[in-house]
C-alpha cells in the first residue's frame, strides 16, 4: 500500500482528530486505499486569532497551507498534501439584522500546488456571545469559556459542541471541512469536467 504524508498546520487536538477522521473516510474513495500519515506542524495563519469574516477564514486556512509548503521546500519534507485549518465567525448582514455564524474552513494543496477550499457549514452564534467576540474583540476561546461557564472548551467539544449540545463538535466541523476540500482530489472526475462519471 502507498503511504501518503499529510502535513497539517496545527497541533490542536480537535483539528488533528477531525483531519484523522476525514482521512479515514476518504481512504475508501482513493485508488489502492493508501495509508495516510499525519505530520502536525504549528504554523501561523497570518490572520487575527478569531477571524471575523469568511474572507479572513479562507485566507487563514490557505496561509497555513502555504507556510507548510515553504517549510517543505526549505527542509525537503516528503509531504504529499498540505492542510490549513481555520475556525472563526462570518458576520452577515441580513436586511436590518446582523447574523454571526461559527464556521470552520480547510484548504488542502498537493505537492504540485493544486489546492481547494472546504467549509463545515455554519451555526448561528447567540447575540450575547457575538457581541463579546465581534464588538468587544474577545477571542472566541475565552468568550466561549465565559459564556458556557467552562474551561478549555476550544480543545474539547469547542464552541460547536456548546451551541449544538454536542450534536456537532469542533472535531466534526473540521472533519467536514477537510472532506469538502479533499473532494477535488478524491473525486477528480467531477472536477475535470466529467460530471457524468463523478463518484465512479
Amino acid at each position: 500500500m502507498e503511504k501518503l504524508i499529510v502535513a497539517v498546520g496545527s497541533t490542536r487536538r480537535p483539528k488533528l482528530e477531525g483531519l484523522r477522521a476525514a482521512l479515514a473516510e476518504i481512504t475508501s474513495r482513493l485508488a489502492g486505499q493508501p495509508i495516510f500519515e499525519i505530520a502536525a506542524v504549528d504554523v501561523p495563519s497570518g490572520v487575527r486569532h478569531t477571524p471575523l469574516s469568511r474572507e479572513e477564514l479562507m485566507r487563514g486556512a490557505r496561509q497555513r497551507a502555504e507556510a507548510l509548503a515553504r517549510l517543505a521546500r526549505e527542509k525537503s519534507e516528503p509531504w504529499n498534501y498540505l492542510v490549513g485549518l481555520e475556525g472563526g465567525v462570518d458576520v452577515v448582514e441580513h436586511g436590518s439584522e446582523r447574523l454571526v455564524f461559527l464556521e470552520s474552513w480547510a484548504y488542502v494543496a498537493d505537492a504540485g500546488g493544486r489546492g481547494a477550499f472546504g467549509r463545515s457549514g455554519g451555526v448561528l452564534v447567540p447575540e450575547p456571545l457575538a457581541r463579546r467576540v465581534v464588538d468587544e474583540g474577545i477571542e472566541l476561546s475565552e468568550a466561549i469559556d465565559a459564556f458556557a461557564g467552562g474551561r478549555g472548551i476550544r480543545d474539547a467539544q469547542g464552541a460547536w459542541g456548546i451551541l449544538t449540545r454536542d450534536l456537532i463538535t469542533r472535531e466534526d466541523a473540521f472533519r467536514l471541512a477537510v472532506i469538502s476540500a479533499f473532494a477535488l482530489f478524491f473525486n477528480r472526475a467531477a472536477y475535470s469536467g466529467g460530471a457524468s462519471q463523478a463518484g465512479a
